[in-house]
């Protein structure tokens, strides 16, 4: 007994270091931000239909012709082109008085809580959650993996589109917060702060053909289960923080065209993220101007810039 429990003390003395050290080395600073609020789960969302009614709006984000094609019954039309506008770059926030009419016509109020799906693999869906956040609507959320999920957890499919009765939709403020401009990416670029990331959400292919100096990639594919359901948070933690992305940073996200990058937004201010501003602009706006640098795979720099075609 007496050599049991000297062997169990100098395991424990040898151990002990190993275990703080541990410890110490992998804290990271604490998530303050509430997790959880922003995804819901097809199971979820049915089961929250049933109880509430009228009072949840779910809102289909495919293309006009994909929902007339088949939908989920009782649920309304918003696409893409309703919360955005094509110019001078592709799918750049549409003004205030685009999304009140948008809202409105599809029965949505102020106080409505709205649940969207899509069947891009959650990112029009994230985009739509975007542009409701920035103009002030509070109760919303996401259907994780979208239609499909939907219909797999029970849902029925219908292609008649149901009868509503338009309300009044008043944008009362503009969260800017969830933005960042050109300038914005600029000061960044000059001042390399370290608590700024800006972060690629595109795929590698285009990463390689040019990125913004400085930028992290991260694929925002990488969110996604292989079912098309959105990550878990400690999933999404594991990633970002791998990649020093870290809740305490100011985290610039983008894309091509604002689109997929809002697919990380969401995925990160799920987890309790909170410092994340989307380039509405992305690397459409960036490319187009051949002052701006642009930085290679290599680590060089160019200072011609060019499209990269996707």
């Amino acid at each position: 007994m007496k050599i049991i429990s000297k062997f169990l003390l100098i395991s424990l003395v040898l151990i002990l270091p190993v275990l703080m050290s541990g410890c110490i080395t992998t804290t990271k600073t604490a998530i303050t931000g509430e997790q959880g609020q922003d995804i819901i789960s097809a199971e979820e969302t049915l089961a929250l239909l049933e109880e509430s009614g009228s009072e949840v709006v779910l809102v289909d984000a495919q293309k006009a012709r994909d929902y007339k094609a088949g939908h989920v019954s009782n649920a309304v039309n918003i696409s893409r082109s309703e919360i955005v506008v094509l110019g001078p770059f592709p799918n750049t926030l549409a003004p205030r008085e685009k999304i009140e009419k948008a809202l409105g016509k599809s029965g949505i109020s102020n106080d409505t809580m709205v649940i969207v799906y899509d069947d891009n693999n959650n990112v029009d869906a994230s985009r739509f959650w975007w542009t409701l956040k920035v103009y002030g609507h509070q109760k919303m959320k996401v259907v994780s993996g979208g239609l499909k999920a939907l219909l797999a957890a029970g849902a029925e499919q219908t292609a008649e589109v149901p009868v509503v009765t338009p309300v009044n939709y008043t944008v009362s403020k503009k969260n800017t917060e969830l933005i960042a401009a050109l300038a914005d990416v600029k000061t960044q670029l000059d001042q390399q702060a370290d608590d700024v990331v800006l972060l690629d959400t595109r795929t590698p292919a285009e990463y390689n053909n040019g990125t913004i100096p400085g930028s992290i990639l991260l694929d925002n594919r990488q969110n996604n289960y292989k079912d098309g359901t959105i990550k878990s948070i400690r999933d999404i933690h594991i990633i970002y923080r791998e990649a020093d992305v870290d809740p305490e940073k100011t985290i610039i996200l983008y894309c091509r065209s604002g689109m997929r990058a809002t697919h990380t937004l969401l995925a990160l201010h799920n987890a309790g993220y909170r410092n994340l501003k989307l380039y509405d602009g992305s690397w459409s706006e960036w490319s187009s101007d051949s002052s701006l640098p642009v930085q290679l795979p290599s680590g060089n720099k160019v200072e011609a810039n060019f499209q990269d075609g996707s």
